[in-house]
């Protein structure tokens, strides 16, 4: 069972959805978001009568946005309060503690942000808020002086996310710091079956321009990636599993895996793979539909995906809006211009830019050894912004 909501939705998750006749809740924007004709839509009783006889119950989001009509329909199973558990960064690290117990956090009001004293808090730390989404208002501070200047930021970029989001999605009332966590930053798609055994569907590495970098530029996955952390990360799931004691549900897992090895979770998104339907890099990468998987409760078969490589990445790049830029004011995007950057374009997704942050989705591949991530990640977008 699916339920569709905006931000975005991929043609891709469309057709398999009316390919395996999944139900798909009919509400208010499906018919705005879903051209295509065939799709299994029942109105909301129909879609909790329906949800009633399944067993398992298997439900995916797109978005966060339904997180609401959730918490409000499925009260009779575990759905909202797993949702709860993993949507709260705060909750979500109180429950971890006891498998993280040297982790430093501390959560923030809003309100108390501009008289909180950084000072008493180890640096680097980082800044986000409680309930989140894309980045917004994610900071790192490495000295005391640039917390005043932190405070303005978030306090600007707040204002302008206002609205867009539902406050299941999006929260500015509170913040949590944590303690940064030194080296490289993975993201991970999975499902836990109905036995609470994790399967992993796609892992993602997600590197940074610089130290102090904290935005969402590109993601990439190769074989490598997938054959030194398949196991590794597994387990990180298993222990998650076993405190949450969760089952039959989606996860997008992002984590942080320092130089000796140690691997820390930095959040866990629950109901949903990869935002904006960028989970289908999946099927560019390596023909796995992660939908589908999870629907059909099935395992991917990491031997035999695994037997050759290709010697490529598979990337997702995100043509952000700058912060410093009004998206509501933009007139122009010179696409084209854009989109000579890329090697090798797999697929291209034009998003609407007066409506949120961002103009672009690519998914595209680059060999292993060229230097294509790097020109990317230090692209200057604004020379494409009109």
């Amino acid at each position: 069972m699916i339920i569709l909501d905006k931000p975005y939705v991929s043609t891709f998750l469309l057709e398999t959805a009316r390919d395996m006749g999944i139900p798909v809740l009919d509400h208010s924007t499906v018919k705005e978001l879903t051209p295509l004709e065939g799709l299994k839509t029942v109105n909301e009783n129909e879609f909790m009568n329906i949800a009633k006889t399944k067993s398992p119950l298997l439900l995916y989001c797109n978005s966060e946005n339904s997180f609401q009509w959730i918490n409000k329909n499925f009260k009779y199973t575990k759905i909202p309060s797993s949702i709860e558990i993993f949507k709260n960064k705060v909750t979500f690290r109180k429950l971890v503690k006891k498998i993280y117990p040297n982790f430093l956090f501390k959560e923030v009001s809003y309100e108390q942000l501009s008289k909180f004293d950084a000072i008493k808090i180890k640096k680097p730390f980082i800044i986000k808020p409680a309930i989140g989404f894309f980045s917004m208002g994610v900071h790192k501070l490495n000295e005391d002086n640039e917390w005043e200047s932190i405070v303005d930021l978030i306090q600007d970029e707040m204002n302008k996310v206002k609205g867009l989001y539902p406050t299941e999605v999006m929260n500015s009332s509170k913040f949590i710091i944590e303690e940064y966590i030194e080296g490289s930053e993975y993201a991970i798609d999975a499902y836990y079956d109905s036995n609470g055994d994790p399967v992993i569907l796609n892992i993602l590495e997600h590197p940074f321009s610089s130290n102090g970098d904290v935005s969402d530029r590109i993601y990439f996955t190769s074989k490598k990636i997938i054959k030194k952390y398949l196991v590794e990360f597994s387990n990180v799931l298993i222990s998650i599993g076993k405190v949450t004691g969760i089952s039959n549900f989606p996860v997008h897992m992002e984590v942080r895996v320092d130089k000796i090895g140690n691997i820390i979770p930095i959040e866990v998104n629950p109901m949903r793979f990869s935002g904006w339907c960028t989970t289908d890099i999946a099927y560019h990468a390596y023909g796995i539909n992660v939908y589908e998987n999870y629907f059909c409760q099935k395992k991917p078969d990491w031997n035999q995906i695994l037997n050759t490589d290709d010697n490529k990445l598979y990337c997702i790049v995100i043509g952000n809006i700058p912060d410093d830029i009004n998206f509501k004011e933009i007139k122009e995007i010179n696409y084209d211009a854009y989109l000579s950057n890329f090697s090798d374009i797999l697929e291209f997704r034009k998003i609407d830019y007066k409506q949120y942050p961002v103009f672009a989705f690519s998914f595209i591949s680059a060999l292993c050894n060229s230097n294509e991530v790097d020109k990317i990640l230090n692209l200057d977008l604004r020379q494409y912004i009109y």
